[in-house]
């Protein structure tokens, strides 16, 4: 049994802390925090809390919380910590792991340098198998390469353009804009197109991103050349069998983000997510050698079946397919929906 330990409890470190819960290989030690409030209350209902030093055990249990420790015992306690602390902050903590002598994993607002290695499931599993520190790549490269990488599989690509339409802010922050406006990213290509060569490999890739006022989703338009033709029929086999692509239709009234999200509360859920790919099965259209389609991102979730396969990757525990199967089992992330 694998102890893993969670460094922040938001958007993902939350969700990774309920995955690994789910886990029968895997125990969840405990979560990091740094103030008593609303979310440590909550979070120490279903899993022990640690916080930085002994003056914050203090500060916590003056607030009527029992922490179990320090961070230093989280990290004496557990085989690896999975730090989902705010962007910037895993290249400061990077530091701290190494002289607890524990592995980690850090989130796509790290950079690249942060880790040995970039993660995607699918795309490219077993570079990680036992390193130490592990980068999963963000929501918006997670999935572009959950679906560009079995196309790279079958076909082979030449060249990858895709336009990302960003969601402002996740739902639980009112810090953040656009309010009112449509945000371009005024850097060609952004960020994301180093970020997926860095799990796809030396691939020729131009990316740009817009920001509109949206909590809800990211849209992908995508396009890819592919090294051989190929049909419409050709793309959805590459598809099949890979559970966390998901195939919706326009026709029976998924046609926005809107509708998706809705559809993923009806599934029921932890927290309504949806960490699957959605593409839009009208969108895919090929010519040639060139493929183009539409798909849909829930940035609060899709990274974390990665997180989960990345533990595993890391500590020699299971191949690609036997790990990839045991976290969609236990996520509930069962295949394509048409």
């Amino acid at each position: 049994m694998i102890k893993a330990g969670i460094n922040g409890f938001g958007t993902i470190g939350r969700r990774v802390a309920t995955a690994l819960s789910l886990q029968d290989d895997i125990q969840v030690i405990g979560i990091a925090k740094n103030s008593p409030d609303y979310v440590s209350k909550i979070a120490s209902t279903r899993f022990n809390l640690y916080v930085p030093d002994a003056e914050k055990l203090v500060e916590f249990e003056k607030a009527g919380l029992k922490p179990k420790g320090t961070f230093e015992d989280l990290m004496r306690d557990s085989d690896i910590i999975i730090d989902c602390t705010p962007e910037g902050m895993g290249k400061q903590n990077l530091g701290k792991y190494k002289k607890g002598n524990v592995s980690a994993i850090f989130q796509g607002g790290e950079e690249k340098e942060v880790a040995e290695a970039s993660f995607n499931s699918y795309a490219n599993f077993d570079e990680s198998i036992g390193k130490k520190f592990v980068r999963v790549v963000s929501c918006n490269t997670t999935g572009l390469a959950r679906t560009l990488s079995p196309l790279a599989s079958m076909f082979g690509i030449e060249r990858i353009d895709a336009t990302l339409i960003r969601r402002a802010t996740d739902q639980n922050d009112s810090r953040k804009g656009p309010i009112n406006a449509v945000e371009p990213s005024l850097k060609i290509p952004s960020h994301h197109a180093e970020d997926l060569r860095t799990v796809m490999g030396p691939v020729e890739v131009d990316t740009i991103a817009i920001k509109v006022p949206t909590t809800l989703m990211h849209v992908h338009v995508v396009q890819a050349v592919l090294k051989k033709n190929a049909e419409k029929k050709d793309i959805l086999d590459a598809w099949e069998n890979r559970r966390r692509i998901m195939l919706v239709s326009g026709k029976d009234g998924r046609s926005s983000t809107a509708q998706l999200m809705d559809m993923a509360r009806e599934l029921g859920r932890d927290r309504s997510d949806l960490y699957e790919i959605p593409v839009w099965k009208e969108s895919i259209t090929v010519t040639g050698n060139k493929v183009r389609y539409i798909q849909a991102v829930h940035q609060e979730s899709d990274v974390i079946p990665e997180n989960v396969d990345a533990v595993r990757a890391m500590l020699k525990m299971n191949s690609s397919r036997d790990s990839i199967e045991k976290t969609d089992r236990s996520l509930g992330i069962k295949g394509t929906v048409v």
